[in-house]
């Protein structure tokens, strides 16, 4: 008896099915209705569509899944965590299939999605939500040193006016970054590193990597400032006790921080919870004690003590008279002002990063940091401002404490005894005014651990992130961490041992100017971050916090500059250098890190802007620059045509290395080639781009190449190729593709050059050799060097694939110790390595031959001397040869040619005429030259028609071209003769003319030049002229 199970209801937040089921007959035909789609199926498991208007039931035997249905998936988070979890999902398998398992799905496989129940990301189980993890953090962090010790001194040097404004500048600075911090923190998932990842994420590791390092260092610093905080309140207390350790002052601050470190860092080591747990006690003592100021206030004094000490309750003359600023000179001789008094204050607004800080161990950053940081900072300017009023009205600005002045109100004259009291000589006013002096004691104590604690927290959680990318070299040693919660144990230790060293300076005037300025750094790169991530529009930029303004953000970044700058201007501009050269560095390691910064998408705007500009200026002369496609395969493969043609665009102009396929290739082919090809063009510090493209043929993909290579103005103006040595004995096909590609080039009005070398520049075999390398790797046997095969031009590989890397080989230039990781090395045989190097070196001094038959526009002429502009060339002369018209006025004719290289500002060597380019060439010459034809020549007194007319060279196109042939006779001849020892040969192309000259013959006559020869490129412009001497 079989089972019959009908679907009647998706629950559609949790993908499972409630199923009735029922009974049916043995044999019964059962049916399976998906939306749209309706069929039935037998025992064979054979489904055959129903035509049937019944929606909404699923009924069959055995209940399938949709995803055993189809290869198709539906949408999931996890597909979207990372780039890797498209292809390589949790358990080993794809969660996605790719486009070609869905477009042309493997045969071996039978399904290429599994089900994916329970897969995921694991969690911590210490996270925090928004109010435990950022709300209470930022309160505590923001509620620190400066609200109980320094307040009411910012009240007494500014006056109520004038305080208000420090702080509401403070929170405005504050408000507008916490804005920008959540427009960055909502857009996509926030992990551990808090504001450095934010901003490294934002515009990139230079600055990310900078402002991470000075971050962490400010909270390092930020903690040892509110342990200093902590012991001058201690200090106090044990003075109103009458108790001392050594001497009641610093040292005694130096005592008691030292020990108040190790204990908050073991708090902290212990683990975030015990952490979180102590955070609330805190916040608790914080709340009661600042209660106790505020009943204090109404309630008034309650003693003559207090009176004299300048506490006289809430009263309208002392509001009047508390008004206004009174800035004076400090007990270092220092002039106080209102950009000093704010500097020692906004380090009370800094702790809206405490919860941004601790991103990692949040259950949901994205939407906890916006919401907690910006209640924190409403709650915490309110209470600011209400403590500003109220000490401003209550208390005076000087008191001597004497109580018997209190009856004729002398104890606020300071002429004959010192004024030791009032809000600008005593930091316990708050004690004073309380109804209950121990509270503030113990909300001053609450307030400096927990802000303590919380740096202490943030600075190795920061400081590790920063490791984990390995952006600066040394500091990875920090980036371990222990335990389930990834806890920076060795982050803890570094921060301790700073934090100890700034604890010991004990003064805190001295601590906070230093951490203002480092946290307003940080504050202008989170305002810059936002507004350069909106402006440049990107789509990925999406941040589901919508009340952010991008010149907002930029005014918020202006406004901290402006104040590290006034605040001092030197300290402002050290640590704008000390960003810079942590940018350098990480500018200069050039770290494998790819996080989508707006920097890269100002890159591609601006790269857009340029090329799209670029498109609008009409060509000129004097702008031209030889634009190059190097038909060279994989660039590795032909590693000497790919770095001559790097030394004509060195860092001018544009370079494509172009590699064609006779038939379709795969898009993971083409991807991971693309892949390498870049990667070793990077490594060899080669600026070029890699194309590739497939045809019926090689000559139609080199069409394609030529014909799609390049974007508007910036597209090749000119093909490099290698010379075929083997023509001679390849395939006619072969052949006739290569002499293709040369007519294609000359239809498409572009440049052609044709580099040969000794020995050929196909160095395929070499990576080949290093997968099953047991000695140094020489040449194959029976050659002295790599020939260029039929592969010459095309760079085509026949065997190519994904778990090959056959082409990655990369060459060390100069260096004695062997590179491990990619370098060759001692594994080739020296002759090999100076082969295939011998364009990347330094030529020895000579001279290159440029041989201007003809006037192809002046290309033949500029690029030899490009070259000698390159350091590798600069010890060669141009040395010029030309053809004379006249024989007998050979002076004239030299004296007209130099002229002309003078006005075209070419430096040359040497003039060279050449009067009898006629002369009949040398009876073994030609004799040669029939020998190498030979095998070429078509039989037609035996009726020869095996062969097509283009494979064969007919009596009649010998005849034709006769003149021409004896020409390029000549012509090796008096290469012979002249630049048999030059360093490189540059001659003007023959150009084949369509249907005169076959290819078997047009080769003939490139073998006969080039043939046992220097270096040779011959090269024929496209007949526009590419010099001229008008400046």
């Amino acid at each position: 008896m079989s089972s019959k199970f009908s679907v009647t209801r998706v629950d559609v937040e949790n993908p499972t099915f409630e199923i009735e089921e029922h009974t049916s007959p043995p044999g019964r035909l059962q049916s399976i209705d998906l939306g749209d789609v309706r069929v039935k199926r037998r025992a064979s498991n054979q489904f055959t569509p129903l035509n049937d208007e019944r929606r909404g039931s699923i009924t069959y035997s055995t209940f399938l899944s949709l995803r055993r249905m189809t290869r198709e998936v539906l949408p999931n988070l996890d597909h979207y965590r990372n780039l890797q979890s498209i292809i390589n999902g949790p358990g080993g398998y794809s969660q996605r299939p790719t486009l070609d398992d869905l477009h042309q799905p493997p045969v071996d496989k039978e399904s290429l999605v599994k089900e994916n129940a329970g897969h995921g990301e694991s969690h911590s189980t210490n996270k925090f939500g928004w109010i435990k993890g950022v709300f209470i953090r930022c309160l505590l962090n923001i509620w620190g040193v400066i609200l109980f010790l320094r307040l009411s001194w910012v009240t007494g040097q500014c006056g109520i006016i004038q305080a208000i404004l420090v702080a509401t500048c403070g929170n405005i600075v504050t408000t507008i970054s916490a804005l920008s911090m959540s427009a960055i923190s909502t857009n996509g998932q926030i992990k551990g590193g808090g504001t450095y990842y934010m901003i490294s994420r934002s515009l990139g590791p230079e600055f990310g990597g900078a402002i991470g390092l000075i971050f962490s260092l400010a909270n390092a610093i930020a903690a040892s400032m509110y342990i200093v905080g902590f012991c001058e309140s201690m200090n106090d207390l044990l003075k109103s006790l009458d108790v001392k350790i050594i001497d009641g002052g610093i040292n005694d601050i130096r005592i008691i921080g030292s020990i108040t470190l190790i204990v908050l860092t073991a708090i902290c080591v212990i683990g975030m919870a015990w952490e979180a747990r102590a955070q609330i006690v805190l916040l608790f003592v914080l709340l009661v004690a600042m209660l106790d100021f505020v009943i204090g206030a109404f309630v008034g004094p309650m003693s003559d003590d207090e009176i004299a000490k300048g506490f006289v309750g809430l009263n309208g003359t002392v509001l009047e008279e508390n008004l206004y600023s009174d800035y004076r000179v400090d007990d270092l001789g220092v002039q106080q002002s209102f950009f000093g008094v704010f500097s020692v204050f906004f380090p009370a607004c800094t702790g809206i990063l405490a919860g941004a800080n601790i991103s990692g161990d949040l259950k949901d950053p994205s939407a906890s940091i916006p919401k907690g940081t910006l209640l924190a900072i409403v709650v915490s300017y309110a209470s600011y401002i209400l403590f500003i009023l109220l000490s401003g009205a209550a208390v005076l600005r000087d008191a001597t404490g004497d109580v018997t002045g209190v009856a004729n109100w002398t104890f606020t004259d300071c002429n004959e005894t010192a004024c030791e009291f009032g809000l600008q000589n005593n930091s316990q006013v708050m004690e004073l005014v309380s109804i209950f002096g121990p509270l503030i004691y113990a909300g001053c104590f609450a307030a400096t651990l927990s802000s303590a604690l919380a740096s202490l927290v943030s600075a190795p959680k920061v400081f590790q992130a920063l490791c984990k990318d390995k952006l600066y070299p040394v500091i990875e040693f920090f980036a371990k961490g222990y335990g389930e919660g990834d806890e920076p144990y060795r982050g803890f230790a570094l921060t301790f041992v700073i934090s100890l060293i700034f604890t010991l300076i004990a003064r805190l005037d001295s601590i906070a100017p230093i951490i203002t300025n480092f946290f307003l750094a940080a504050y202008a790169l989170i305002n810059f971050s936002t507004f350069h991530a909106s402006l440049q529009k990107v789509p990925g930029w999406r941040p589901t916090f919508r009340y952010y303004n991008k010149w907002l953000s930029l005014a918020g970044g202006l406004m901290c500059t402006a104040i590290m700058f006034m605040i001092q201007w030197w300290t402002a501009l050290l640590t704008l250098v000390i960003i810079l050269l942590l940018y350098v560095v990480v500018l200069y390691r050039k770290p494998e890190v790819n996080w989508g910064s707006s920097t890269q998408a100002q890159s591609y705007s601006l790269a857009l802007a340029s090329v799209t500009s670029l498109g609008n200026v009409e060509e000129h002369i004097k702008t031209y620059r030889p634009q190059i496609l190097v038909l060279s395969g994989m660039p590795s493969s032909r590693t000497p045509l790919v770095q001559f043609a790097h030394s004509i665009t060195k860092n001018m102009s544009l370079l494509i290395t172009g590699q064609c396929f006779p038939e379709a290739q795969s898009f993971r082919v083409k991807e991971q080639l693309q892949h390498e090809a870049t990667t070793w063009l990077a490594k060899h510090k080669i600026r070029a781009f890699y194309v590739s493209a497939d045809g019926p043929s090689m000559d139609m993909a080199a069409r394609a190449i030529m014909t799609i290579a390049g974007i508007g103005k910036l597209r090749p103006n000119t093909v490099l190729m290698g010379f075929k040595s083997n023509w001679d004995t390849s395939s006619p096909e072969e052949l006739e593709n290569y002499f293709k590609t040369i007519h294609y080039a000359f239809d498409m009005h572009m440049a052609v050059a044709i580099l040969r070398v000794e020995g050929g520049m196909d160095y395929s075999w070499v990576a080949e050799s290093l997968h099953s390398k047991t000695e140094p790797i020489s040449p194959p046997s029976g050659i002295s060097a790599p020939q260029d095969g039929s592969q010459g031009y095309q760079g085509y590989t026949n065997d190519v694939s994904l778990e090959s890397e056959s082409h990655g080989f990369n060459l060390k230039l100069g260096k004695k110790k062997k590179d491990k990781s990619n370098g060759i090395g001692s594994d080739v045989a020296p002759q090999v390595m100076d082969a295939m190097l011998r364009f990347s070196r330094k030529q020895p001094k000579g001279t290159i031959d440029v041989w201007w038959l003809f006037d192809d526009g002046g290309l033949t002429l500029l690029i030899p001397y490009i070259l000698t502009t390159r350091s590798n060339w600069s010890q060669c002369s141009l040395r010029v040869f030309c053809l004379a018209n006249k024989k007998d006025d050979l002076a004239a004719e030299q004296l007209r040619m130099t002229e002309l290289l003078c006005k075209f500002r070419i430096d040359f060597s040497d003039i060279i005429m050449i009067p009898d380019i006629q002369k009949k060439p040398r009876d073994e010459s030609q004799e040669e030259f029939n020998k190498l034809i030979s095998k070429f020549k078509a039989n037609e007194a035996e009726g020869d028609d095996s062969a097509s007319e283009s494979e064969r060279i007919s009596e009649a196109e010998l005849l034709a071209l006769r003149e021409k042939t004896n020409r390029h006779i000549r012509l090796r001849e008096l290469l012979l003769q002249h630049s048999k020892n030059a360093s490189l040969i540059a001659m003007t192309l023959p150009i084949p003319i369509v249907g005169t000259v076959s290819a078997p013959l047009y080769m003939a006559w490139l073998e006969t030049l080039t043939k046992d020869m220097p270096p040779f490129l011959l090269i024929r412009g496209n007949q526009s002229s590419v010099l001229t001497f008008y400046s």
